[in-house]
């Protein structure tokens, strides 16, 4: 793809790398054939090719309008046409690109400013997000739908486990996943610990920074990724092996530290070695595997669909990884039809964008429960929330299946 871009972005980190991506675009069209937007909506403007043509028109100059934004909008950034495309084209990164520089051009309306500011300011900050949480839990029998269907009920975190190990290894918290479903981290805790391995979460870590670099808040995005190396750094130099993320969509952006923060002499060099160091859970228990199989084999009786989120099969070109874990230990689980596509939660999408999300999550449920499953699991709190709410199925976190295995077992 030809390109041209206009003086305000020519010769700038951005318009380098976003000159870079379009022109290993060669128009295939492989794309659209995996877009869940295009699916659903038939606009080529609502595939990855056509929001490639928007974002090439605004950075060679041409004006973004109100349309330009609603087509990015509806983008679920899922990244399954980075699986697809022949060419290698990072369109996850273009199109974060494109978005801040449209959202600078085209002002929102007042309704969405109001909902995006309190995305961005309250689900990133654990002390105003956590009571909130604890509130909306409180009163779910009696919210709407609507809001019913974004508080999870509450549930117990169990125990933490006290025991030392000399293999240690951090872990994200993160900012929503605490408040809305403790039990994954500290099923975790448990499982590695039965394993020896211990885990720590280190005091002052917080949001991954997806939130808000998401939603145009680069530099605030930028700032919680700072805060995250700060709260790491005295741990990786003490040796810990790993940063594990139980939360797909948190894993692609700590994997992403290096290249986002390269441009900062401060933290460059930090935030590669933290990338390095980042591995998705589904890649720390590969090697234990034999340990498990003696300890649960046979012992997990439900017949399980997995689900695996798009920021783990795309994001991270992690796959087979989960079922093969699960497997392992005797776990009969099935993939369902089209379990490459997107099933609508997508961050803070099914709050910004509640038809499409919720039309995508229907078809993703119809196809997992075509499989007859007696539980659904996943591997990012937004997916599990988000199945759970079309649901009677379970919707566990599956890590959760193995915890729950290995404390009958004992």
């Amino acid at each position: 793809m030809q390109t041209n871009l206009a003086d305000f972005i020519r010769n700038t980190r951005a318009g380098d790398e976003a000159d870079a991506i379009l022109r290993k675009c060669v128009h295939c069209g492989f794309c659209t054939a995996t877009c869940p937007t295009y699916q659903l909506l038939g606009d080529e403007l609502d595939g990855p090719r056509g929001r490639i043509y928007l974002i090439k028109q605004v950075l060679e100059g041409k004006p973004a309008t109100a349309k330009t934004l609603s087509h990015l909008d509806r983008c679920l950034t899922c990244r399954n046409c980075e699986s697809t495309c022949p060419s290698g084209v990072q369109y996850g990164r273009l199109v974060d690109i494109g978005r801040k520089i449209v959202e600078e051009q085209v002002k929102r309306p007042m309704s969405q400013r109001i909902v995006r500011a309190v995305l961005k300011e309250a689900l990133p900050r654990k002390w105003l997000f956590t009571p909130a949480m604890k509130t909306g839990q409180l009163m779910r029998p009696l919210l709407p739908k609507s809001l019913r269907n974004k508080v999870p009920a509450r549930q117990s975190a169990g125990t933490w486990p006290k025991t030392q190990h000399a293999r240690k290894m951090l872990l994200l918290d993160g900012c929503v996943q605490p408040a809305m479903s403790p039990n994954i981290n500290a099923a975790t805790a448990r499982v590695l610990d039965a394993l020896g391995v211990q885990l720590i979460v280190a005091p002052k870590e917080g949001c991954c920074g997806a939130i808000r670099f998401h939603m145009n808040d680069q530099d605030g995005g930028l700032n919680d990724m700072r805060n995250n190396i700060d709260a790491w750094w005295p741990y990786v130099e003490g040796g810990v092996e790993a940063i594990v993320m139980t939360a797909s969509g948190c894993g692609v952006t700590v994997k992403e530290y290096g290249h986002l923060l390269a441009h900062d002499e401060k933290y460059a060099a930090k935030a590669k070695r933290i990338s390095e160091l980042t591995k998705d859970l589904s890649e720390i228990l590969p090697p234990f595997e034999q340990e498990l199989q003696k300890k649960l084999d046979g012992k997990i009786k439900q017949r399980v669909a997995y689900h695996p989120p798009c920021s783990l099969q795309h994001g991270q070109q992690i796959r087979g990884k989960v079922e093969g874990v699960l497997r392992a230990v005797g776990v009969d689980v099935s993939l369902c039809k089209d379990s490459h596509l997107c099933c609508g939660s997508a961050g803070t999408y099914s709050v910004t964008q509640p038809e499409l999300a919720y039309k995508l999550r229907d078809n993703k449920i119809a196809n997992l429960e075509a499989t007859r499953p007696e539980m659904i699991v996943s591997a990012n709190i937004g997916c599990l929330t988000h199945l759970q709410s079309g649901t009677e199925t379970p919707v566990k976190h599956w890590i959760e299946l193995i915890d729950k295995a290995l404390l009958a077992a004992r």
